[in-house]
């Protein structure tokens, strides 16, 4: 656990150094957002129909901006090579990267979505759904993204392979958030939609970190 926080605050220091990597993500997810009422119309009842798909939609491609750069880093100046030689577990230190890339990309889009939701006139009922469902989700699109990130590693294009590879993958993430804000805001049951999400971070969770660390013992070797 002390290696797992000295990554955590190594990384945290790395992206504090270089911050606007993670202020391009939170301008892009805004920007993204306010561009739907222009080319929708500033109706409210069709902006509050599609509230919740726009918000996850943009949450999604936001997200994905800065998961080529997980382990770029760190393959670059050697420390990945170290990370694997050590005899501390490599999934717990892909875990590691995964929660910092959440906490700089996925938890400011957490914070700013209730906002951006009153722009878009988002019923008011959805609200604490939405934040539920970004909770859930967005942890989720990190450690997918660990695994995607870690296929695409060395490659030049890798911002738009990992897009290829991840988008397939997160899709259940998007439908199941939008269906669980939409039945919100309509007074039904958002249960089943949520105990999926939280299935899928579980899974995530168990599955990805060992996945991406067996990815780059077989790139790095």
């Amino acid at each position: 656990m002390k290696k797992f926080l000295a990554l955590v605050q190594r990384d945290l220091i790395l992206v504090y150094r270089s911050a606007n990597d993670a202020w391009v993500v939170l301008f892009f997810f805004v920007i993204a957002v306010t561009l739907f009422p222009l080319g929708i119309g500033p109706d409210p009842s069709v902006l509050q129909q599609f509230s919740g798909g726009i918000i996850w939609i943009c949450a999604l491609l936001s997200a994905m901006l800065s998961l080529d750069g997980v382990f770029q880093s760190d393959f670059d100046d050697g420390s990945l090579d170290q990370m694997i030689l050590t005899s501390y577990p490599l999934e717990l230190l892909v875990l590691g990267k995964c929660f910092v890339h959440w906490l700089t990309t996925g938890f400011p889009i957490l914070l700013i979505s209730p906002v951006l939701a009153t722009m878009l006139n988002m019923n008011l009922d959805s609200y604490s759904t939405l934040l539920i469902t970004m909770l859930l989700g967005t942890p989720t699109i990190s450690l997918m993204g660990g695994v995607g990130a870690a296929l695409v590693l060395g490659s030049r294009l890798s911002g738009v392979l990992i897009s290829l590879i991840i988008l397939p993958l997160i899709i259940p993430i998007l439908i199941f958030s939008v269906a669980a804000i939409n039945a919100s805001g309509e007074g039904m049951e958002i249960s089943s939609a949520v105990k999926l999400l939280g299935a899928l971070l579980i899974i995530s969770s168990v599955f990805c970190p060992w996945a991406t660390a067996a990815t780059l013992r077989n790139l790095t070797y």
